[in-house]
């Protein structure tokens, strides 16, 4: 593709530019970064988040399992679907290894456990 000078009227092959990612976008404006070694450091960084989040969406879903069990186990029994003493002790863990928002990512665990109550 080129390009035509509107007052000179010479053509001009456009400039090569930075790689573009599959999105169209430079790694740079993927990342944010201002430096090419910032944005590989960024992306390596994102590749191992995307991983983890993979496996602690994994938990979640094998906590959602056995959590089915133990459900399952106390109805049949007779008792209640949802122990809230022991969803104290799931929230005061969290908190106490997280801050204050270690118990709104308690209370979202435990409504993909039991459902809403």
């Amino acid at each position: 593709m080129t390009t035509t000078g509107m007052i000179t009227g010479t053509t001009t092959a456009p400039a090569a530019g930075p790689a573009r990612t599959s999105a169209g976008m430079t790694e740079s404006e993927r990342t944010g970064a201002h430096t090419d070694e910032a944005a590989s450091l960024i992306a390596g960084a994102r590749d191992r988040i995307d991983a983890l989040d993979d496996r602690i969406i994994g938990l979640v879903q094998e906590r959602m399992a056995v959590s089915a069990v133990i459900q399952d186990a106390r109805i049949a029994s007779g008792g209640r679907r949802v122990n809230l003493s022991r969803e104290m002790e799931v929230l005061a863990h969290f908190r106490a290894a997280l801050g204050k928002p270690g118990t709104s990512l308690a209370m979202t665990v435990l409504e993909l456990c039991r459902g809403r109550v």
